[in-house]
């Protein structure tokens, strides 16, 4: 589509982070120039006065297989939530269940302005995940849940793992467009056998794909990994070859003073999640001590029976407050969160230089907002209204690839109604199946 978006407050993320009154001009895909007074006759021309235009915001790390399952597991910690709840329900998926909970997981982040995710998927049905990715219209990287080691209910043999990853992989990296990418989603060490993550480590490099795993959510799970594999978590990826810019661990709470360096030292890219932290009691990760050592972090709801919403406004303002009374008011800023989500969260996918700022030549993943609602004025710091302030009733209009997917507040491609129905009905069926 061609889009000449008019009179916007403009909050680039560019290197100079430059905010601008002016115009943005979409072709086909990408943004082809931005100014004041642009003209394009014959092109769409939406005037966005009073409106402010930031880079598509980037979730890094959600579960769309879980979203059917909100409010249903609480008051647990991280390996009983597990074994108890999560699992015999991702086991209990049919694709008619999977479909509805990556709907409901996908209107919801593209209402709250999220043009961009990166998802641990469900072992089994995954086609239905990466179709609906493909119909909303959102950026988005996913592959299957990946479990070959111990007593957990989705262990599947290595051959099968591996076999079933690379067919996905051929049907669904590079789709529409490119818009829809695999990445490679191991749970977590204790899940995985050695013989499956030299097979993991062989598609990545061949295939130039994410991995997309957990480490040290919980201490009980750094111990477990410590006794199993004589590791601490983020050693062990680092020990296995596996330690790279490619490499999206989620959590990283329970790091040690080394693990912090090899973070930094191999470019491993750190996914925040401030609300499931707490909801789950693991703790609180040492975000601005990240920060300040240059490792990349960026922001993620994870999935919603533990948090429970997937809405990346309450992880950003959690993620802007928590570390204050640790780490001193000045140690995180809204800057640093806005970033979070925008530019790191774009590094973290490998695409710093397609999104996460908008700058010409990049890819149009645009997040309209209205600043001017009552709970968000006044300010003379946009960083402050967005991170602090703003919620989703403030997103308006969001684009991805050049293209409307949010319009006037509404999902274009779902009908909410249809979707909370579906979602009663088949979470209903999904119960009564693990009872």
């Amino acid at each position: 589509m061609n889009i000449l978006l008019k009179n916007a407050t403009i909050v680039t993320q560019n290197p100079n982070r430059d905010i601008f009154e002016g115009d943005i001009l979409i072709k086909d895909n990408r943004i082809e120039s931005l100014g004041r007074q642009l003209e394009n006759p014959g092109v769409e021309e939406l005037d966005l006065s009073g409106l402010t235009v930031i880079p598509g915001l980037i979730q890094t790390h959600v579960h769309l297989c879980q979203t059917l399952f909100r409010n249903l597991a609480d008051d647990l910690e991280l390996l009983d939530w597990l074994s108890l709840h999560i699992w015999p329900m991702e086991m209990a998926h049919t694709e008619a269940s999977l479909r509805v909970s990556a709907q409901l997981g996908l209107y919801e982040m593209l209402r709250s302005g999220v043009t961009s995710i990166l998802d641990m998927g469900n072992g089994r049905h995954m086609d239905v995940v990466f179709e609906e990715m493909v119909r909303s219209g959102i950026r988005g990287f996913s592959g299957k849940v990946m479990m070959d080691y111990g007593d957990q209910p989705y262990k599947e043999s290595t051959d099968d793992a591996l076999k079933s990853t690379e067919e996905l992989i051929q049907r669904w990296h590079g789709a529409a467009n490119g818009r829809i990418q695999y990445a490679l989603a191991p749970r977590f060490v204790p899940s995985c056998s050695d013989a499956l993550w030299e097979g993991i480590k062989a598609l990545s490099e061949s295939h130039k794909l994410l991995i997309h795993s957990h480490a040290s959510e919980n201490q009980k799970e750094v111990a477990l990994v410590k006794k199993q594999t004589g590791y601490d978590n983020v050693e062990f990826f680092v020990e296995k070859g596996l330690a790279s810019s490619r490499l999206c661990l989620a959590h990283c709470i329970w790091v040690s003073e080394r693990e912090m360096e090899y973070l930094r030292e191999y470019q491993i890219n750190v996914l925040h999640c401030p609300s499931a932290n707490l909801k789950l009691g693991s703790g609180f990760a040492p975000i601005p001590r990240m920060l300040h050592k240059g490792i990349n972090v960026s922001l993620g709801s994870d999935g919603a029976p533990c948090n429970n919403n997937l809405d990346i406004f309450i992880d950003m303002r959690l993620a802007a407050l928590i570390h204050k009374p640790r780490f001193g008011v000045t140690s995180i800023t809204a800057q640093d969160v806005f970033d979070m989500v925008t530019i790191n969260g774009a590094r973290t996918l490998g695409m710093a230089d397609k999104i996460g700022s908008i700058e010409v030549g990049k890819l149009a993943d645009l997040t309209i907002l209205d600043l001017n609602k009552v709970q968000v004025v006044p300010a003379d710091n946009i960083y402050s209204q967005i991170v602090y302030s703003a919620q989703t009733q403030n997103v308006v209009h969001v684009i991805v690839d050049g293209n409307w997917v949010v319009k006037d507040g509404l999902p274009l491609a779902y009908n909410k109604d249809e979707i909370v129905d579906r979602a009663w009905n088949e979470c209903t069926a999904l119960l009564k199946r693990i009872s």
